[in-house]
């Protein structure tokens, strides 16, 4: 397939463009969904946002988002190497206006790819001050502003969240610091989220501990720790009631890095730790399938686990390369692995609040404007044709049905009362007594796997 060349760096505006043409990306006209023959990389093969599958339209399915920190702050950097990008529309100060003018060139993306939300960290959207004050004083300003964006392009905020790991103050963990004066800093940022995350009309609000964990089990109360930060979460959801605020609560698991061990490791320890504290009903978990892999499951298991035990409540859309050791954040490519993601979404019904927000940052060689947006579209269309690819195999029922009859010994007799909770040991005893040694019946993974291939 020959596709069609982009814009180099070279055609990238200047400044004095932007303000006689309006735009931060003239070169990059509005994605419109072309169909499969398409070659241009400036158009949607798969994503027909008002194309209906099972009874909703496609964009209803996916809520698509688009990250604040990756898009607009990331500047290539990684564990190994300094920034490789500058963009013509950040001039890289911590002033408001620089503020503002990035935040325009996030919203004619969004507009552009077609994306309906976004998401931030407060520090994203606002300089940090030298105090508490300062800082919610910029964030007061800039949160004034991106109303404003909001109205005039119809973009909605899917999630804010609050970053308690970039600064020294929190080397040691933000909740469960073994400071209280530190722990009583990251919960005003929490307050202050939660009130500017609450006056854009944020659908949800996202805790995710960068630092909550450990490096040395020598010098850490773990018990003590993970009580402190159930603490803050039931003070948060009283500050939520009493405020009459309505965004789902969301945990996002990490099992490592930059900690050695955090204590979100992945969805089971989450919502084991819900359920310790009588939290599992305020809170649904943000899954990242590249965290997923981290803690060495498969990329689709921590979206799966939590969608069968109702915990499911939006996805950072997001991949790993298994050869590296760290959390690269990739745009997904994989129709195959994003195809059994978007089947427990069908599952389920949908993400209710939630979305596919692109926690992606295009790699730190990827130094053209236009890559922002190519990295977008791919990955958009990659779970665009995953959607088609779970409803298909729902509709058709082949590999659901070879699922059900796999289990069927519980669905009567003997497995039923198993299924119940009636049956006994005795009752084991005597079912292997009339019945003697279980025939062998093959897994079929082969066929499995064959068959979800002749879908993709």
């Amino acid at each position: 397939m020959s596709f069609a060349p982009t814009s180099s760096s070279s055609e990238q505006p200047s400044k004095k463009q932007k303000k006689s043409d309006g735009e931060f990306f003239p070169n990059v006209p509005k994605i419109e969904y072309k169909g499969e023959d398409s070659k241009d990389p400036l158009s949607y093969r798969f994503y027909n946002p008002e194309e209906e599958i099972m009874g909703k339209k496609m964009k209803d399915w996916l809520r698509f988002s688009v990250c604040y920190w990756h898009t607009f702050r990331g500047k290539g950097a990684d564990p190994f190497g300094f920034p490789t990008m500058k963009r013509h529309y950040d001039d890289e100060s911590d002033s408001m206006e620089n503020a503002k003018r990035r935040a325009d060139a996030a919203f004619e993306l969004f507009t552009k790819l077609g994306v309906e939300y976004y998401t931030f960290h407060d520090r994203d959207i606002a300089p940090e001050g030298k105090t508490l004050e300062e800082s919610n004083k910029n964030l007061d300003e800039m949160v004034d502003y991106l109303m404003e964006l909001q109205k005039k392009t119809g973009v909605k905020l899917l999630w804010g969240t609050q970053n308690l790991f970039s600064n020294p103050r929190y080397m040691n963990g933000a909740f469960t610091n073994p400071d209280a004066h530190v722990l009583a800093y990251a919960c005003s940022q929490v307050k202050k989220v939660l009130d500017i995350n609450h006056k854009l009309g944020g659908e949800n609000l996202v805790f995710w501990g960068g630092r909550e964990g450990y490096q040395s089990i020598l010098n850490t109360d773990i018990k003590r720790e993970c009580d402190h930060m159930a603490t803050v979460f039931k003070m948060a959801l009283k500050y939520k009631q009493e405020n009459n605020m309505t965004a789902q609560f969301l945990i996002e698991p990490k099992p490592r890095e930059p900690t050695k061990h955090q204590y979100d490791y992945d969805a089971q320890t989450t919502i084991a730790f819900l359920h310790t504290y009588g939290l599992e009903k305020d809170f649904k978990l943000n899954i990242e399938p590249n965290h997923t892999t981290l803690a060495g499951h498969d990329f689709e298991h921590d979206c799966i686990i939590s969608s069968k035990y109702g915990m499911l409540g939006s996805i950072d859309a997001n991949t790993g390369d298994p050869l590296l050791g760290w959390d690269t954040d990739q745009f997904p490519s994989d129709p195959k692995k994003a195809a059994l993601v978007m089947g427990a979404v069908i599952d389920q019904g949908g993400l209710g609040s939630g979305g596919l927000n692109f926690d992606c940052k295009v790699r730190r060689e990827s130094t053209d404007d236009v890559d922002l947006f190519i990295g977008h579209v791919g990955a958009m269309d990659t779970y665009a044709r995953a959607l088609r690819i779970a409803a298909k195999i729902r509709e058709e029922g082949t590999l659901p049905g070879m699922i059900k009859e796999r289990y069927s010994s519980f669905d009567s007799g003997f497995g039923k009362k198993v299924e119940e909770g009636t049956a006994t040991l005795e009752d084991c005893e005597k079912y292997i007594q009339e019945n003697g040694e279980p025939e062998q019946r093959s897994g079929k993974q082969e066929l499995y796997e064959m068959i979800l291939n002749h879908y993709v």
